[in-house]
Parts: structure tokens; C-alpha cells; sequence
């Protein structure tokens, strides 16, 4: 990396949940399974889900804002806002435009990326070049109202996801800190194992489409499973081995929080420590592309980092599409 295109730092985070809690209980009475049936298939206990007034849009300006209140620095300096989402408020215009209009933030360029549950590393790197071509200031967030595409009768879908969005504001590190690698992959052979059938240019909205239910989510469960595993244990690995170092060296890992019982058995094969990982499905359940950020912000204000903690994020999801980030933590 070179000393003239200095990388970027994570200098404040911020993250918004609706206020609505959708508990088990709630959730049985839709999909016949029992309320400990579903804590132990997903490990989650409840989500927050969206009013019917509320959009993508509004979470990620309130993350947004969080992320600048904390950082001391005003929307008017914002030079770049990416939105990471799959469930944007429309097909265009971007969320991200509707974010700069609510923050304020004139001078910024905005726009969307979607890569499923890998969102937030996408934005994170693409961030990353804006800050080391001259930027100083890029709010990267990743938003989600994915509670608007599920069918509440499918089991396997609506047990699991719930909204929300979380915010990094970006700027150029210091010597040392910030961001010391990014990998991102992607395999489109595995494209049908998480998508939205209908709504798209492919398969417009039609009577067809509404009546077979096809613009609800819809995901092979035991596939996206053995393959979520065994792709963030090998990712995590190759990312610590190109940087020479021991799992021990991370003072905290925080994983895509997709399913509690995929995260203990990530957390099993790395061999980690309790005190090394870091998560919040429980409360929040499977945010999507969100739960990375949601959860980095939840452990920095929890006091779970220090200034000089090497963290690793990594996240696996639809496309398919997965990736790692190490980071030294700089606040």
C-alpha cells in the first residue's frame, strides 16, 4: 500500500432498529412452530420489523446521523454516501440520494450497491478508494427492510430476518491504523440458493407473479447453510494467513449475523475465544447486509473496542457473494 494513497479509518459508526419487537411468540402463531422451536433452529429470540410508514431511507439517515454526531463533523463535509441495500425504498431514484436529501449533505455524490448480506464490505471497499483518491469524509451504510419481501408463513425465511441499518463514517487513517485488508469474492452459479423471483426486469410484476407469491424471499436453507460455513471459515483463514497472523492476534471478530447455530459453528472451527466474537442476532435477528455495521457500532459503544484492537468482520450471502475485512481500530 503505498504512503501517497493513504487507506481509510473508521472514525464513527452509527445504527438505527425500528422501534416495533417481533417476538417468537408472534412469529409461531404465523408459521406453526413452536417459539423454543424457532430460538433453537435460528438462536434468535426477536427482530425488529419496520412500520408500514417507515422505509429503507429512514433507518440509514438515522444511522447516518448517529455516525456524524458521534464524529463531531457536520453533513455538509460528506463527500461520498454509499447505501449498501436489497431492499431499497425504490428502484430509482437511490436510497443514497434520498439519504444526501434528508442529511443535507449538498456536496456529496450518492448511489446504491446490492450485495445481499455482503453489502456493507462491498460499500466498506469501495469507501476505501474514494478516500484514497482525495476524499475525506465517505459514510458508508448498509440498510434493510427486508420484513416487506417476506411471506410470514414460510419457515424458513420469516423466523430469521428483521430490519434495520448501521453506519461507518470513513476518512484517511493513520500511519497504522484503519483498514489493512479487504477480500471480496463472488460465485453467480449459486444465484437461485437466495433470490426475490419476480419483480425484476427478467419476470416483471404481473398477476402471475402476485398470485404464485413469487416477490417474497426465497432461500434453500440447508444449501445456503453447509455453504455459509464452510466459505467464511476458509475466508477468515486465507485473509489471516496473507497477513501473517494468528487468530489470537484479533481482538475481536464480528460475523454476518445470518443464524446462531451457523455462527457457533463458524466460531467452533476457528477455535475462538468467547471473548474474541462479538454478535446480536438474539435481539436483532438476521439484518442482512446491516448486521455487520449494527454490530460493530453495538460493540464499540459497549466498550468491546479499544484504540489499537485488530478487528475482522466477514459475511457471506446472496449472489452468492462473501468477503473479510481487517481493520486496527482507531477511536
Amino acid at each position: 500500500m503505498s504512503s501517497a494513497r493513504p487507506r481509510s479509518a473508521i472514525i464513527a459508526t452509527g445504527s438505527a432498529l425500528p422501534e416495533r419487537i417481533v417476538t417468537n411468540e408472534e412469529l409461531s402463531a404465523w408459521t406453526g412452530l413452536s417459539p423454543e422451536a424457532i430460538e433453537r433452529r435460528t438462536g434468535i429470540r426477536t427482530r425488529r420489523w419496520a412500520a408500514p410508514v417507515q422505509a429503507t431511507s429512514d433507518f440509514a439517515v438515522r444511522a447516518a446521523e448517529a455516525a456524524l454526531k458521534r464524529a463531531g463533523d457536520p453533513a455538509r463535509d460528506v463527500d461520498v454516501i454509499i447505501v449498501a441495500t436489497t431492499s431499497p425504498d425504490y428502484y430509482f431514484p437511490s436510497t443514497a440520494c434520498l439519504v444526501q436529501r434528508e442529511l443535507k449533505a449538498a456536496r456529496a455524490l450518492a448511489f446504491d450497491l446490492a450485495a445481499s448480506c455482503t453489502g456493507f464490505l462491498a460499500a466498506l471497499s469501495a469507501g476505501d478508494q474514494w478516500i484514497r483518491n482525495g476524499a475525506r469524509r465517505v459514510l458508508v451504510i448498509a440498510a434493510e427492510v427486508k420484513s416487506r419481501v417476506l411471506n410470514p408463513a414460510d419457515r424458513t425465511t420469516a423466523i430469521l430476518f428483521g430490519d434495520g441499518a448501521g453506519a461507518a463514517l470513513l476518512g484517511p487513517a493513520d500511519q497504522g491504523d484503519g483498514l489493512r485488508a479487504l477480500n471480496l469474492r463472488a460465485d453467480g452459479r449459486g444465484h437461485d440458493l437466495i433470490h426475490l423471483p419476480a419483480g425484476g426486469s427478467r419476470r416483471p410484476t404481473s398477476e402471475a407473479t402476485l398470485a404464485g407469491q413469487l416477490h417474497t424471499m426465497r432461500m434453500r436453507g440447508p444449501a445456503v447453510y453447509r455453504k455459509a460455513v464452510t466459505t467464511l471459515v476458509r475466508s477468515v483463514e486465507a485473509t489471516l494467513a496473507d497477513a501473517g497472523l494468528s487468530r489470537s492476534a484479533v481482538s475481536l471478530f464480528l460475523f454476518h449475523q445470518a443464524n446462531r447455530r451457523l455462527l457457533d459453528q463458524v466460531i467452533a472451527r476457528l477455535k475462538l475465544e468467547p471473548s474474541q466474537y462479538f454478535g446480536t442476532i438474539e435481539e436483532t435477528g438476521n439484518t442482512s447486509s446491516a448486521s455487520l455495521p449494527i454490530a460493530l457500532d453495538q460493540a464499540a459503544r459497549s466498550g468491546r473496542l479499544k484504540r489499537g484492537d485488530l478487528v475482522l468482520l466477514a459475511a457471506f450471502g446472496g449472489g452468492l457473494t462473501w468477503g473479510t475485512a481487517l481493520l486496527r481500530w482507531t477511536r
